[in-house]
This record gives C-alpha cells, sequence and structure tokens, in this order.
C-alpha cells in the first residue's frame, strides 16, 4: 500500500535557510539582521502567541528590507539557484521516496527557491506547497527605502533576544530583551505597516506553523488518504503544527536533525548527515505501516535491521554508507527529550553551519 509522505524541505532536503543567505548576501549585516528577527519571531509564535501572528512569519518581516536594498525576484531567483545545497544522498533517497509512497514538499520557503530546488532534484513542483511571492510588484519611495536602511541599521545594533525557559510572557523576559521586543513591535506593527511597503504584511503569507498543517491535509485529501496514513519530516518551529496534527490522528512524525521545538514535538528524532535514514524509515512505513516503522527504530541496530522487512537494496546501501556505526535514531520518550534535543540541536549546527543552525 502506497502511503502519503510529506517533509519540509530546509533541514531535511536541503543545507540552506534560503531566506536567511538572501538577507545576508543582499543587506549589509544581513545575517545579523534576520537572526534578531528569526529570534523576535519566536517569541512572538511561540511565548507570546501573538493572534494572527505565526512561525516562519521572519518571511514577510523581511521583505521591506529586501526591497529597499533593490531585491527582485530574478536576483532571488538566480541567488536560489546558485547556492542550492543538498543533504547528501537525497535526490536517490526522494526518487525512492517517490516510487513506494505519495510524495510532497511542504515548506516556508519562497517559491523561487522551490523552484530552483525541485528543478535540481527532478521533483514535481506541483506537489509544493510554500510561500507565494511577487515582490516586483511592491513598491516605495526613495524616502521610504532611506527609512527602512536606517531602521536595519538600528536592528543589527540590538542584543539577539534569549527566552527563558518557561517563558509566557513579556515580564518573564530580561529587561533588555523587554525593550528589544517593544522596539521591534513598534517598528514592524506600527511605523512600517503604515508605510507603501507594509502591503506585503498583509499580502504575503508565509507557509508555516498552521499553514504547513493545512498543506499536509490537503496532501492527504489529494490522495485520499487518511492523516494516519502520513509520515512528516520536519525540523524547526514552522513544523511544530504539522508534527502535532500527524501525531494526533496517527501518522508518523520524524524530526530530522531538528532544533529544540522539532524534537519535543515529534516521535522519532534521526541524528544523520545522509538522507538514507529518512528513506529507510519511509520505506517502511509506507509498505507496512506505523508500528513496523517504530519497530524498526526501537530495533535500530546492525543485528535488528537485518530482521526487519526492509528493502534489501535500501539496507544494503545503509551498511555500505556506515560500515561501523549507524546514524543515530531514537524513539523520543519523556525521559530522553531534553538529552536528545540538546544532541540534535548541536548535531544541527554541525549540518547546517552555527548560523543557520541555531536559529528557530
Amino acid at each position: 500500500m502506497k502511503r502519503v509522505f510529506v517533509s519540509d524541505c530546509e533541514g531535511p532536503i536541503s543545507k540552506n535557510d534560503n531566506a536567511f543567505e538572501i538577507t545576508s548576501h543582499f543587506v549589509p549585516e544581513g545575517d545579523k539582521l534576520f537572526t534578531i528577527i528569526s529570534r523576535y519571531d519566536d517569541v512572538l509564535a511561540d511565548v507570546l502567541k501573538r493572534p494572527h501572528y505565526k512561525a516562519g512569519d521572519t518571511l514577510r518581516l523581511i521583505l521591506p528590507f529586501l526591497k529597499a536594498y533593490d531585491v527582485t525576484d530574478s536576483k532571488i531567483q538566480e541567488f536560489s539557484a546558485k547556492s542550492l545545497i543538498l543533504i547528501s544522498g537525497v535526490k536517490d533517497s526522494l526518487q525512492y521516496i517517490k516510487n513506494v509512497s505519495h510524495a510532497f514538499i511542504v515548506s516556508t520557503s519562497y517559491e523561487h527557491y522551490i523552484k530552483a530546488l525541485c528543478q535540481a532534484l527532478g521533483f514535481p513542483y506541483e506537489n509544493t506547497y510554500c510561500t507565494r511571492l511577487s515582490i516586483d510588484k511592491y513598491h516605495m519611495t526613495e524616502e521610504e527605502k532611506t527609512r527602512l536602511k536606517k531602521m536595519a541599521k538600528e536592528i543589527t545594533t540590538m542584543p539577539i533576544v534569549e527566552i527563558p525557559p518557561e517563558a509566557k510572557s513579556l515580564e518573564d523576559f530580561l529587561e533588555k530583551d523587554r525593550k528589544t521586543i517593544l522596539r521591534l513591535d513598534e517598528m514592524f506593527w506600527e511605523e512600517i505597516a503604515c508605510m507603501k511597503a507594509g502591503r506585503v504584511f498583509s499580502e504575503v503569507n508565509p507557509v508555516g506553523g498552521g499553514e504547513k498543517a493545512e498543506a499536509v491535509k490537503d496532501a492527504a485529501r489529494r490522495e485520499g488518504m487518511s492523516l494516519a496514513d502520513v509520515m512528516y519530516v520536519g525540523d524547526s518551529i514552522t513544523d511544530v503544527e504539522a508534527f502535532r496534527l500527524i501525531k494526533e490522528n496517527h501518522g508518523l512524525a520524524v524530526s530530522f536533525n531538528g532544533n529544540q521545538y522539532s524534537v519535543k514535538n515529534a516521535e522519532i528524532a534521526v541524528l544523520s548527515e545522509h538522507s538514507i535514514v529518512t528513506a529507510v524509515i519511509a520505506d517502511v512505513f509506507s509498505r507496512f505501516g506505523k508500528e513496523q516503522a517504530l519497530s524498526l527504530i526501537k530495533n535500530w541496530n546492525r543485528q535488528g535491521l537485518k530482521k526487519t522487512p526492509i528493502n534489501q537494496t535500501l539496507l544494503n546501501s545503509l551498511f555500505k554508507l556506515y560500515p561501523t556505526e549507524l546514524p543515530k535514531a531514537k524513539i523520543i520518550t519523556k525521559e530522553n527529550m531534553e538529552t536528545l534535543a540538546k544532541e540534535s540541536s548541536e548535531f544541527r549546527k554541525k549540518v547546517r553551519g552555527e548560523a543557520i543552525g541555531r536559529l528557530g
């Protein structure tokens, strides 16, 4: 029986954080600008739970600054194609997964990047969900550009907000971080929102949080399958809602090199530099279902895998790639969750680099 495989893109499929890289490339000190705004995004989505705001909305918050520095659709498209870095073996892994399941990609990334990715992988673009954007249709005056450049410079002087464990309100933050959050609130929701450039906040809708969950539902509907027949692979805060949806409906939620948000909301944690582990889990899930996939992870060692009904060619490839020690794959429990979250977060930085790895 063919089941449904849905994967996030950046992390499980590629090493990029495309929006971070675009901002770093085109905006002075763009790496710091993006990192500060991304942490603000985590605060609004996960701690303050601001109405009408969701994880991944960083991709609309940075757009006025990109526009101020004359970034165009063609520049994004060209940069995305040139900077694409794939997880090892992912082209072959996805090809195998497409043969045994109905495969989809759900990504917060801009459509320019997903089109470049699909071209590189030979993956059908019509089986993707991503953030639709035509930055060329937005216009701003030279005065607005000057104001936005000044704001960008101010943001880069701010500290990166530290989120206290168990924080639930603004009062739970240190004074310096409260000051940063309040100033960013003022910038985005009072100053930029009133500019012509502020249109992007209402017209661009990043596919994160609830949108990812809705995309998963749509993918299952398209194939006439229930959510119990869906395996979802993610790695960040933008995947939390999709993970919760899948778990509530008895599908399989897999964190691949995930950060703490990912590991704490998934059922299986994978730490691997190669995508073959995803293919092995997808093979067993698609052909035999969730219980057999969980059994696979419970017996994740050479002897255990030999007794599991994995495709023999796939198993031979795994053993050839890892002749001594297999990549880590664990079922997440209350007892090991914190340890796995720390290990996975550190491994994520090793695979994708420190700057990208620490983003939410």
